[in-house]
């Protein structure tokens, strides 16, 4: 079988900017919008020859970009041939379809290339539906000819065509169709999950969720904490399916280390919606870890951007959702700027500075989820028919025995548990009283 080469699509980025604003709305400066952008492009391989930040007063309703720009830019693709235009911001499909026209090349918006990049990476059953209804929803009123429907000789969702590929023309009967028939599948597979999730409230084992800003080093945190081979690599998104692995910690304490999706500035609507499911198992964790990459000259419009996701989802730093800070790649500060940082973390009491890559500050990192965890757990004295072996076993499963007396009848414990398991007690009357703290 002959090998073929897959030659990259040559691209140009523009980042429309409105005059006088040094820092967009989130609080990202423009230049590193246009790396984070060209860090996109470059997940999934494309061949980025021209990156620019382009000044508009204001969005032209036809083109968004201004009358004088789409001339220059369209001499430029020409001359280069280039075969994709990505443009940093939203397009209405009118615009769109009138800057393909301009410069006779294919043009997508940041959500058409984070759609792309999710259609490339998504795994897992579930997410594949998920990014494929993300997908169906944003190509709804664009109707163009670039949704690939039932082969594909590339990952993705046919965003940006090329040879090979099977190219149809799609109207909203078809899309409608396709729409409802995945919906059905994805109650399945939702259903599926959540006795999954049910199974794991089971499991006698608490769990800890990664997440943070992508490329903030979670996977590579990861596997060094779990010695896993999950992909780490200096790339945007490139962890989309959630991946679980067994964590001990100092204690002697068994945990459940997930390792999540990735967040990003401006993130679609659609992809929002239909991630939710997927994002909203970070509900289920004991303790949230965000890893933020403290090297970043954005690392705190990354954080805002992280925490308002998971507000959205329900979860706020407090006594009952503790999030642990982890500050990562220490190793790329200098010498008086990791000082400050490793300082300043050490004072915190849910802050941890580290370095995924080297292991340093990890050690830390693993005593305060252990802290935690145990600050959590309340001392109660149990007594437990010794014909009972389930709830005594149960006993061993869920919490901590830290004495056991046999009598006659019935064995005492002194044992440490978690609140909801306190409380699955306390209503079958098992409970004696609370141990002295």
């Amino acid at each position: 079988m002959q090998n073929v080469t897959k030659v990259a699509t040559s691209t140009v980025i523009v980042h429309p900017r409105l005059k006088k604003r040094a820092v967009t709305e989130d609080g990202y400066g423009e230049r590193s919008r246009l790396e984070e952008a060209r860090g996109l492009a470059a997940a999934i391989s494309l061949n980025v020859i021209h990156a620019e930040t382009v000044n508009i007063a204001k969005p032209n309703p036809a083109t968004y970009l201004g009358e004088g720009t789409v001339e220059r830019l369209g001499d430029f693709i020409k001359q280069e041939k280039v075969e994709l235009v990505v443009v940093d911001g939203h397009l209405s499909p009118g615009q769109q379809r009138n800057l393909e026209k301009a410069w006779n090349a294919k043009v997508i918006d940041r959500t058409g290339l984070i759609l792309e990049i999710f259609g490339e990476r998504a795994q897992t059953r579930e997410g594949m539906l998920q990014v494929e209804l993300a997908h169906l929803s944003y190509q709804k009123s664009r109707l163009v000819r670039s949704w690939t429907h039932l082969e594909r000789q590339r990952g993705g969702f046919g965003f940006l065509g090329g040879p090979g590929e099977t190219q149809i023309e799609i109207d909203r009967r078809l899309i409608g169709e396709r729409i409802t028939r995945l919906k059905k599948e994805l109650e399945t597979v939702t259903r599926t999950r959540g006795l999954h999730r049910d199974a794991r409230r089971r499991i006698p084992y608490p769990i800890v969720a990664l997440v943070g800003y992508t490329n903030a080093g979670k996977s590579t945190l990861f596997n060094k904490l779990t010695s896993a081979d999950v992909v780490a690599i200096d790339q945007l998104f490139a962890t989309l399916d959630p991946t679980m692995r067994q964590l001990k910690l100092p204690s002697g304490r068994t945990v459940i280390l997930s390792d999540t999706v990735g967040f990003v500035s401006d993130l679609p609507h659609e992809l929002v919606a239909a991630f939710r499911a997927t994002l909203e198992e970070v509900l289920e964790a004991d303790v949230i870890i965000h890893v933020r990459d403290i090297a970043h000259p954005e690392t705190e419009a990354q954080k805002r951007d992280v925490m308002d996701v998971l507000k959205q989802l329900g979860v706020e730093a407090d006594n009952d959702n503790p999030v642990i800070e982890a500050l990562n790649k220490i190793d790329l500060l200098g010498e008086d700027e990791a000082r400050t940082v490793l300082g300043a973390a050490a004072r915190s009491p849910d802050e941890v500075a580290l370095s995924a890559l080297t292991g340093e500050g990890t050690d830390r990192l693993l005593n305060i989820i252990d802290h935690e965890l145990g600050r959590r757990r309340k001392a109660l004295h149990i007594s437990v028919p010794l014909e009972d072996g389930e709830t005594i076993a149960w006993l061993y499963r869920r919490g901590e025995v830290l004495e056991r007396n046999d009598g006659e009848t019935a064995a005492q414990f002194q044992v440490l548990l978690d609140a909801a398991d306190t409380a699955r007690l306390e209503k079958r009357g098992l409970i004696q009283g609370r141990a002295a703290e």
